[in-house]
């Protein structure tokens, strides 16, 4: 999550701001945490949301001074800013699929969508309360987002944003994220409440709700690309792994990953493929997670602020982040098992990484030669699908 839902009332209305100028000077590379990285000024306040967008081609930029930038991957330049749609903090934005339309949403209770190929305002439309999260279905047909201080949701039609259904009072505090599931069946809605809560677009009903066990708000939520596993970010400086197609959650909650962030996580992302998750904190670092063994691989340091949001491409060869001290980084991970310090994290822990096929689903997936035979058998999302039976076993004896 970008911002603090206790600090909504300290935005006002900016009447008055310093426009950006568009800078043409490609940014320069930094090696200074051994991942090639490139720094994009162009904000004059806190980046509160990145996406990639154009089959991975772009990306985009909001932010609090109320603008939404268009950035070209390639040349790393700025090609369009998008102005005028909305008067205050612009707190996320949803790329519709197979489109080149994205939707804004803000503190000024304002949906706006948009062209990004020729920064054309398409629609604009206005709901009861500050805007804190929105989401596209994955088919394109529906957008949903959240407000405060109704703490509810709206379902909204993507090509002309009219509200075709609402729930208020849907959590007991400010929703901080609200997704759509892969296959657009059910949307999930994370609160300050430290709720999980899934509502099924078919019944109209809550077909899952979720005490956390985090002991702060949740501030963030993705998906695996299946739909089986939700992870879920939060200000008690964890994230946790939820089992959702087999409903393990019920009998032994959430998996907490290990080697966390040392402050609040703001936000997280899975990769396409699900091996690797990225995450966002406000101890202002970037983690990289290896979701087969659910432990920290790298953290990315380099922002000065709290980092705010995250995002992989799909190739999972870059990562954006975007940071409360005006800059979105570009990360380079393509190399990212050349690291050093992966490389001496594997050597420490004794490991070398064979491919095998899990039994159960019959994907590939990464296991070391340290793990036990239940471990060399199924990928990490079917073991997750019930308690673990197994003891590590320690590394073999080094001869004298």
């Amino acid at each position: 999550m970008s911002v603090s839902p206790g600090s909504l009332s300290a935005d006002e209305p900016k009447a008055e701001r310093h426009e950006a100028e568009l800078s043409h000077e490609a940014p320069e590379w930094s090696y200074d945490t051994q991942v090639p990285v490139k720094t994009f000024r162009a904000h004059t306040d806190s980046v509160t949301a990145a996406r990639f967008c154009l089959s991975d081609t772009h990306f985009v930029s909001c932010s609090s001074d109320c603008t939404t930038r268009l950035w070209e991957v390639e040349t790393c330049r700025p090609v369009r800013d998008f102005t005028g749609g909305h008067e205050r903090t612009i707190t996320e934005c949803a790329m519709i699929p197979d489109t080149n339309r994205m939707v804004t949403v803000s503190w000024d209770k304002k949906m706006v969508s948009w062209d990004m190929e020729t920064g054309q305002m398409l629609w604009k439309c206005r709901q009861p309360g500050l805007l804190t999260s929105c989401s596209s279905s994955a088919d394109g047909r529906l957008l949903v987002c959240a407000s405060v201080p109704q703490n509810g949701v709206y379902i909204s039609d993507a090509a002309s944003g009219q509200t075709v259904h609402h729930i208020n009072g849907y959590h007991k505090t400010t929703i901080s994220r609200c997704r759509f599931d892969p296959e657009s069946k059910r949307i999930v809605s994370v609160s300050a409440d430290r709720c999980i809560k899934l509502w099924d677009l078919h019944s109209h009903k809550t077909t899952v709700s979720i005490d956390s066990n985090h002991s702060n708000a949740i501030s963030d939520c993705c998906f695996t690309s299946n739909g089986h596993f939700l992870c879920t970010a939060s200000w008690d400086k964890t994230l946790k792994l939820w089992d959702l197609q087999s409903g393990g959650f019920r009998s032994h909650g959430g998996t907490s990953l290990q080697r966390g962030h040392e402050g609040s996580v703001s936000s997280c992302r899975f990769s396409n493929d699900g091996a690797l998750l990225v995450s966002g904190s406000f101890d202002k670092t970037v983690s990289l997670w290896d979701m087969t063994s659910l432990s920290q691989t790298l953290s990315l340091k380099g922002h000065s602020d709290w980092v705010t949001d995250v995002c992989i491409s799909v190739d999972r060869k870059l990562v954006i982040s975007a940071s409360k001290d005006h800059t979105i980084r570009m990360w380079d991970i393509e190399n990212i098992d050349e690291i050093p310090a992966v490389m001496e994290q594997k050597k420490t822990q004794g490991i070398g990484v064979h491919i095998l096929k899990c039994e159960e689903c019959g994907k590939p997936f990464p296991v070391s030669r340290l793990q036990t035979s239940e471990l060399l058998t199924k990928c990490v999302f079917c073991r997750l699908k019930s308690p673990p039976r197994y003891r590590p076993q320690p590394p073999p004896l080094m001869p004298l």
